[in-house]
């Protein structure tokens, strides 16, 4: 019986690797890069968020069965997931309070991904790297796995981890996708997710580097998409965790054809409401002033322009229109996007291969006995905060002790 074929070495494939080496079976690692898992290298800023410190699956987004997709996230809790990197692993995980983020403490991107190589290698696995997958293709009860400028390799099982489109420099060039579409699965239609939006004409390239704590919402069928997080003005239009997760919805709208996403940002803790009782409390102050003392001094300039609020205005002599279109500006204020930044800068793939195609439990192909999918060519993303890693987690362990266990 010939050995089970693991293509790709990034977050799922790793696991996929520990789960199923040293149970018996042969299993070999190939992965493009001279090293691999890096988009592991490059998460957090260099200091890869590993997990979150809670998981709430309604977060989640896929065009598959939501049902499916929870079944999933939940078949590993997330304490056993935080065992699994402090006790396998060998990572002293740190929680950063404000995020709810969990990092190691080393700060180090680069031990997690050579910890999870060593692990690996240290279960028996046969890791390969500078090996390219040109195709995996059905020989009877086995597999064929072509390879470019070297011999085929004759494999008993196949597991496809080789991520999807978001930045390609990591070595996600679409591959394994174009693999299961050959092979007749359906692939939900692809997209960059998790990207920053952008503005042409760059409309607030003057403030440039501010970063405020920010609530959007965008108007979503009968319950609106909201998000609470960090918000940042580029050269070019926004990013900040804020901005990524809403920014699925502003790529579909466009590919859809349909009218732009509205986005609507709330610059502060403060509400409409809230900000009606500060301008409303009469004295001799002026709105401009209430205003700076909550946001950054720019972004309140840039706001009370927006409104068309002078700056001498006091709260006493502010007009009711004046105080609705300012409170408007601050709390629900219509961001100015036109485009977004695509795969080059997107964390992730959005769309992806069917979950009904697969089986939930193993990973495994509904349609090919032996092939098992998993992590981000899968249909399914989460948004900033380790949500990610989860899913690479959870699907590269369920495929990798499947694989190792079948008959």
């Amino acid at each position: 019986m010939g050995p089970i074929i693991v293509v790709g070495a990034g977050a799922a494939g790793l696991l996929v690797a520990i789960h199923a080496a040293g149970r018996g079976r042969p299993v070999i690692l190939l992965e493009r890069t001279k090293d691999g898992g890096r988009k592991i290298l490059i998460s957090g800023g260099g200091r890869c968020n590993v997990l979150p410190s809670a998981l709430d699956t309604s977060r989640y987004v896929t065009a598959s069965s939501a049902a499916t997709m929870r079944n999933i996230l939940r078949s590993w809790p997330l304490e056993e997931q935080k065992r699994f990197f402090t006790d396998e692993i060998g990572l002293e995980l740190v929680l950063e309070p404000e995020t709810g983020k969990l990092f190691p403490a080393s700060n180090s991107a680069r031990q997690v991904r050579d910890g999870l190589v060593a692990a690996a290698r240290r279960r028996g696995a046969d890791v390969r790297f500078d090996v390219r997958v040109a195709d995996v293709v059905p020989n009877g009860d086995a597999w064929t796995v072509v390879l470019d400028g070297a011999p085929p390799i004759a494999a008993s099982a196949v597991v496809l981890a080789t991520g999807g489109l978001s930045v390609p420099a990591t070595g996600s060039d679409g591959t394994g996708l174009a693999i299961a579409r050959r092979l007749g699965h359906t692939v939900n239609a692809t997209y960059p997710a998790l990207t920053p939006l952008t503005a042409d004409p760059p409309v607030h390239a003057s403030l440039a580097g501010i970063s405020p704590v920010v609530t959007i919402e965008a108007p979503v069928g009968r319950k609106p998409f909201r998000t609470t997080g960090g918000f940042l003005f580029t050269h070019r239009g926004y990013s900040g965790p804020s901005v990524l997760d809403v920014s699925h919805l502003a790529v579909l709208s466009r590919a859809n054809g349909g009218p732009p996403q509205e986005i609507l940002v709330q610059w502060s803790e403060l509400d409409a409401k809230a900000w009606e009782r500060r301008l409303t409390g009469g004295g001799t102050g002026t709105a401009a002033n209430v205003v700076r003392r909550d946001l950054p001094v720019r972004l309140a300039d840039a706001l009370l322009a927006h409104a068309a609020v002078p700056e001498s205005r006091t709260l006493a002599q502010l007009t009711r229109d004046e105080r609705t279109r300012l409170i408007t500006a601050l709390a629900r204020y219509r961001l100015p996007w036109t485009g977004d930044a695509g795969y080059q800068k997107a964390e992730v793939t959005g769309g992806g291969v069917a979950l009904a195609e697969i089986d939930p439990r193993t990973m495994e192909s509904r349609r090919d006995s032996g092939l098992y999918l998993c992590g981000e060519m899968l249909d399914a993303f989460g948004p900033i905060g380790g949500y990610n890693f989860v899913w690479a987690w959870v699907t590269g362990r369920a495929a990798g002790a499947a694989v190792a266990g079948r008959k």
